[in-house]
């Protein structure tokens, strides 16, 4: 292996390594909305549910997410690209497939419903905050379990990606011949 080769192969290790990351940050986020968040939520009265969820949506805009969710998207992008010809890229495509869908669930379900809460004007004075959570809370969360469940599965892609990527590689040369009687 060249210099520049091992140079390209530790990058693109540094990549797959950080989508990995980003990734499964990611996939906790979704996964505690699911499993604690929104539960917890569900025992709150119809105001404070609203309150607290758009506090939430407020407060989750800022850069160490955005780092993460775009990055996440982004970095796994990149290693797919990396790893175009190793043997390890159809984990990595199926990971980038994975969170692709729920990236894009997010921004048609998740975020307009965001907004649309967001919209609703002040939870102390909507006049059937009933009817603007009915209109919210169980499409909200079934799509968060769908993204949770799919970024879920691009970290076991990119985690199984990450192994096969540090298996030491042979040339196809060298496997044919530790099979010979020539190499013996």
């Amino acid at each position: 292996m060249t210099e520049n080769s091992t140079g390209r192969r530790i990058t693109a290790g540094g990549v797959l390594g950080a989508a990995t990351v980003a990734m499964g940050l990611i996939a906790g986020v979704f996964y505690i909305f699911a499993c604690d968040v929104m539960p917890s939520l569900a025992r709150s009265d119809d105001r404070v549910f609203i309150e607290v969820m758009r506090n939430i949506n407020d407060v989750i805009q800022n850069p160490v997410f955005f780092l993460s969710f775009m990055g996440a998207l982004v970095l796994t992008a990149v290693s797919a690209w990396q790893s175009r010809k190793s043997p390890h890229r159809w984990w990595v495509f199926a990971a980038l497939a994975a969170y692709a869908l729920a990236f894009l669930f997010t921004l048609a379900v998740n975020i307009p419903l965001n907004n649309r809460l967001a919209n609703a004007g002040n939870p102390a004075t909507i006049a059937d905050p009933a009817a603007v959570r009915r209109r919210f809370e169980d499409t909200w969360v079934a799509w968060n379990v769908v993204r949770a469940l799919l970024s879920t599965l691009a970290l076991a892609c990119l985690t199984r990606a990450l192994l096969l990527y540090r298996r030491p590689h042979t040339s196809a040369y060298l496997e044919s011949a530790a099979g010979s009687s020539a190499s013996r």
